[in-house]
């Protein structure tokens, strides 16, 4: 449902991708079904030809057998009609099997290629555009190709063919008849073009105001307890009732256009069965023309028509599909602001220090800096902490260590290297990191832990588990290392939840490891449990700390302060609270709030 609230939307700065640019980009995965896409396309020519042989064998049924009174001579004419018939369908669904194949693997195919290219782009890409537009690039508007190969394209080109067969057979039989018919032609495409045009734009504007309504109903439905709690009822209700009155508004007028449209080209259909009629009668006394080609005529007719009513109900595919296209290549024509090095340092281990020169970064890339001048080193095997009030820049430091952005100016470098020159995976292979927001994904605890890594055995996983006590509750599931994590880790508690991203992070072995904020949603029981496997864990190991509770950090070599994206003071915690700045005034303030008393820091 969230994609499809995204469907008409574009993404942040895309490119105006050209209709013809955007199947082109299609062409490399059709050629790889060419030969299928062959015999689909022979099938469905002999298909559309046989479904035209049972009018002719109709017309003779009348014209030969029943005038003749040639009964045995029916039954074969019958006969001939049902086997036509079944082999027909006998085409249609081999056909429809070999398109499905190809539309499902030309999907699977495109899938694939945007996702590894959104996986290729960096964070601030996901900064600038919500999940749900990105699910409509890759669930809706791939689907909406594949209806075009496998439905829509196939029910036109059908459709020609059928059309170029019917007035083929019809000028064959009678041209006399079938060239009166061939005038009104013109008239319902003039009225299928205009139909198009004027209801088209509305059709959107339905689907835009429907994707309203769903988004109000979804934001209500999900924030229920507030609504009722705030008694927010006549609101929602208000909100509900103002989307579906916009969207009935368009609603209404569409309907009435369809309804109109469609009656029209009805009665057209009509006033060509008449004139067969009309002329038909005529005709048969002067012997031109007999009962069984009236008869053959007015099947086609019927059968004509039912291309037109096909053709408009498929424009809006073909709409969605040229949409979904353009959006589609447009995505994948997105490049990523942290390129690769051209020519990558190889950097295997941390061995001497990480340093920040002069880092100035903004995540808007103009002069709201996250982070200014900022120039610090942390040297290997010690414990660095970060502390200030949130949104101060803690947080950008790791981003900008990790390669999740690059600073506007100044350098990050690792034993003396630019982490610009080293290969993304090689430079975040040697850290790890545990947020104070845990994520697990779909899979049991082990495929959690070591992130489905081939190379972490389950020894290895038990081992980290245990360093972090996360094994305590592990032991107690039904099936311990194989029990499976419900969406979102629904079935374990916070605290449960921040060990097993514990033991994710350690399982690694990672050179310098980065903690944001990591024991602030367990217990206190649980905490002090942490504390003292991370201090035999951080023993000897280059670690990066984000705290606010500053108990945690009391014995680390190193605490940076950091106030409005400048560090403001630097040292141990004992040098820090001697100089009775501002991290001295942060310490004693989280001691007076637990006294009940509150004061200012700045």
């Amino acid at each position: 449902m969230t994609a499809e609230l995204y469907e008409n939307e574009t993404t942040t700065a895309e490119k105006d991708i050209r209709s013809r640019d955007a199947f082109r980009g299609l062409l490399p995965f059709l050629r790889e079904h060419k030969w299928r896409m062959s015999g689909c396309l022979f099938i469905l020519v002999m298909a559309t030809l046989l479904s035209l042989c049972w009018p002719i064998l109709m017309k003779r049924a009348l014209d030969v057998n029943i005038k003749n009174s040639d009964f045995s001579g029916l039954l074969w004419t019958v006969a001939a009609i049902a086997a036509i018939q079944l082999v027909t369908l006998l085409l249609q669904y081999a056909q429809r099997v070999w398109l499905e194949i190809i539309g499902q693997d030309i999907m699977v195919m495109l899938k694939r290629r945007l996702f590894d290219h959104i996986l290729s782009l960096d964070v601030s890409f996901f900064d600038r555009n919500p999940v749900g537009r990105l699910m409509a690039r890759v669930e809706s508007d791939t689907e909406s190709l594949r209806m075009l190969f496998t439905n829509t394209v196939v029910l036109l080109v059908g459709d020609m063919i059928l059309i170029v067969g019917i007035y083929a057979v019809m000028f064959y039989y009678s041209w006399r008849l079938a060239l009166i018919l061939f005038c009104i032609i013109p008239i319902t495409l003039i009225l299928t073009i205009i139909f198009e045009r004027k209801t088209t734009p509305r059709f959107l504007e339905v689907r835009k105001k429907m994707a309203e309504v769903t988004a109000n109903l979804t934001e209500f439905l999900h924030g229920m307890s507030i609504v009722q709690i705030f008694h927010r009822g006549a609101y929602a209700r208000s909100r509900i009732e103002h989307a579906n009155r916009l969207k009935f508004n368009e609603d209404v007028y569409v309907n009435i256009a369809v309804c109109f449209y469609f009656n029209l080209v009805a009665f057209f259909q009509y006033v060509m069965i008449g004139l067969v009629l009309f002329f038909g009668v005529m005709w048969i006394e002067r012997g031109i023309i007999t009962v069984g080609t009236i008869s053959m005529f007015i099947i086609l007719i019927w059968r004509s028509f039912d291309p037109i009513w096909r053709a408009s109900e498929q424009m809006s595919n073909i709409q969605k599909a040229i949409a979904g296209a353009k959006r589609i290549f447009a995505l994948l024509e997105e490049k990523s602001r942290l390129p690769e090095p051209v020519k990558p340092v190889t950097w295997t281990k941390l061995t001497q220090a990480i340093r920040f020169e002069t880092v100035w970064f903004s995540y808007t890339d103009d002069d709201n800096y996250a982070l200014k001048d900022a120039s610090f080193e942390v040297p290997i095997g010690k414990r660095t902490a970060l502390v200030g009030m949130t949104g101060g820049g803690k947080s950008t430091v790791i981003s900008l260590l990790l390669r999740l952005y690059d600073p506007q100016k100044g350098r990050i470098t690792v034993d003396g290297i630019d982490i610009r020159n080293i290969s993304k995976a090689d430079l975040r292979r040697r850290f790890a990191l545990v947020l104070q927001d845990i994520v697990l994904f779909p899979g049991d605890v082990n495929s959690n832990i070591s992130l489905e890594s081939s190379e972490i055995a389950a020894e290895r996983i038990e081992r980290a588990a245990e360093t972090v006590a996360a094994d305590r509750f592990i032991r107690r599931l039904p099936h311990r290392y194989k029990t499976e994590v419900s969406e979102k880790g629904a079935n374990f508690s916070r605290g449960e939840r921040q060990l097993l991203s514990f033991a994710r992070a350690l399982v690694v072995n990672p050179d310098v490891l980065l903690l944001d904020e990591a024991t602030s949603s367990v217990d206190p029981e649980t905490e002090r449990t942490i504390q003292a496997s991370l201090t035999k864990l951080m023993a000897g190991r280059t670690s990066i700390i984000i705290a606010h509770r500053l108990s945690t950090i009391l014995d680390v070599d190193q605490i940076l302060v950091i106030r409005r994206g400048e560090i403001i003071e630097r040292g141990t915690h004992t040098e820090l609270i001697l100089q009775n700045g501002y991290y001295s005034k942060l310490f004693h303030l989280q001691f007076k709030y637990a006294n009940g008393v509150t004061a200012d820091v700045g």
